[in-house]
């Protein structure tokens, strides 16, 4: 078998350039690639509810805002399975079983799980759903033999307890399952993108995000606005580039042919910052140039959402056919799970036949 790729994301409100740089780009390299059996992306709203759960309005809503980022961004529906978590009951009998292989314990040390209970206060009243997303999480990708999964680095501690929870039930009911592993961004500062405010995550929360779908005025009012040196007052006094978040942007995003077309007076971002560093250059220089390399980014992708917002019914087919694709894999899995553990009472014929002999001799 070749490999099954899966990942996701939580549909808690539109994407943003932290997604797209930490796995959204990658998956569509991928999947143009070609160089796997399978790729499935998920809308995991059934786990979006562990901490939404008294608004499933929200999560009603930004479900198409997911699937319209995804869609614009060029993940193609004949190429990849894009499907919705909660119309797939198999995830959920999955968990559950899933839930006899985990200590409380290990689960209440996940890095993930600790910091995201900090971040929403949870820690006087922690929903159990929330606590068990990580096993949850297990379920998504082991139910679809899922062998690579792109994610951000914040995540890897999530596909540790995936293969804990493989490892665990091959060991007790026979090799059902493959250990899966992480696949990162080849940047490494994609990997956490940080806020245009200078926090070190950019985070719908914390409203520091540019997003996929911002209008072109919507990005030059956040780049202007950007964190730079607080020390660089005058354009003539030398400036850093280290935590300067313009610099940060412009590592990740620009080349050396943004700068023939927009700032010829510079060959390559090495020179534009060597002069920043040496004085001479102005803040509101770097952050146009900027606007203008991240508007070649996001242009397309802004007018391919425009499409989709006007063709939503194409949306919905594309969830609702993705959905019974991936149904209908999990069937298959969860049968060969059952089976494993002894519970396919109804199809074991051979534990029928015992029970036939033991009470009719």
């Amino acid at each position: 078998m070749g490999d099954i790729i899966l990942t996701g994301d939580r549909p808690t409100g539109r994407l943003h350039l932290g997604h797209y740089v930490g796995s959204l780009k990658n998956r569509v390299k991928m999947q143009n690639e070609g160089n796997f059996d399978k790729m499935y992306v998920m809308i995991a709203d059934s786990q979006a509810l562990t901490d939404n759960f008294d608004n499933p309005a929200k999560i009603r809503e930004n479900l198409i805002e997911v699937a319209l980022d995804y869609l614009s961004v060029g993940l193609d529906p004949e190429k990849v399975t894009i499907f919705v978590q909660s119309q797939i009951e198999q995830l959920t009998e999955l968990t559950f079983y899933y839930l006899n292989l985990v200590t409380l314990s290990r689960l209440e040390r996940n890095p993930t799980v600790k910091s995201e209970i900090k971040l929403r206060n949870f820690e006087t009243s922690l929903p159990a759903g929330f606590l068990i997303y990580p096993v949850s999480q297990a379920a998504d990708i082991l139910l679809f033999d899922a062998n690579i999964v792109p994610v951000g680095e914040d995540q890897e501690p999530m596909l540790e307890q995936a293969r804990e929870i493989a490892r665990s039930f091959n060991n007790i009911y026979g090799q059902v399952f493959i250990e899966p592993k992480a696949v990162l961004p080849d940047q490494k500062i994609a990997r956490r993108m940080p806020g245009i405010d200078g926090a070190a995550k950019m985070s719908k929360s914390l409203s520091n995000a540019i997003y996929l779908a911002d209008t072109k005025a919507d990005v030059k009012k956040k780049v202007m606005s950007m964190y730079t040196d607080p020390d660089h007052i005058n354009i003539d006094d030398p400036g850093k580039v280290e935590g300067n978040i313009v610099f940060t942007y412009l590592d990740v995003f620009s080349n050396d042919s943004h700068f023939e077309k927009y700032l010829p007076e510079y060959k390559n971002l090495d020179e534009l910052k060597a002069h920043y560093q040496r004085g001479g250059l102005g803040d509101v220089k770097c952050k146009k140039f900027l606007i203008k390399v991240l508007e070649e980014e996001l242009a397309p992708i802004r007018e391919k959402r425009a499409y989709y917002e006007q063709h939503l019914d194409e949306v919905f087919d594309i969830l609702k056919k993705g959905s019974e694709e991936a149904r209908s894999k999990g069937s298959e899995k969860l049968n060969q799970v059952k089976a494993a553990m002894g519970i396919d009472y109804f199809n074991d014929r051979k534990l029928i036949a015992e029970i036939e002999k033991k009470y009719q001799g």
